[in-house]
C-alpha cells in the first residue's frame, strides 16, 4: 500500500488532528511488537525533526497505525470524514 498516495486524500487542515490521533494510537498500544524496527526509526526520526505533521510524517504514522491498530485507525477516519481515505484503505488491505 502506497502510504503518501493515502495521505494526498487528506486535506491539510486535517492533517494535524489525523497525525495526533494516529500518533496517540501508536503510543498507547498493546501491539508494539507488530512494529518494525525500520518504521519504528523513520517515525522517530520524524518526531525528531518536527515534521510528524507534515504529510510524510502522516504517511509513516498511517502505516504503524494501520499495523497496530486498525480498527482504531478505521473509525478515526470515518470520524474525520474521509470517506475517500477510508475507501482506499479498504481497498488496499
Amino acid at each position: 500500500m502506497d502510504y503518501s498516495k493515502l495521505v494526498e486524500m487528506v486535506p491539510a487542515e486535517k492533517l494535524g488532528p489525523l497525525s495526533d490521533q494516529l500518533l496517540n494510537f501508536i503510543l498507547t498500544t498493546k501491539n508494539e511488537g507488530k512494529m518494525p524496527t525500520t518504521l519504528a526509526n523513520t517515525m522517530l526520526s520524524k518526531m525528531q525533526q518536527g515534521t510528524i505533521k507534515s504529510p510524510n510524517g502522516v504517511a509513516v504514522l498511517m502505516e504503524a497505525a494501520l499495523k497496530l491498530e486498525p480498527e482504531k485507525t478505521m473509525a478515526t477516519i470515518g470520524e474525520m470524514q474521509l470517506a475517500q481515505l477510508a475507501e482506499a484503505v479498504k481497498g488496499g488491505m
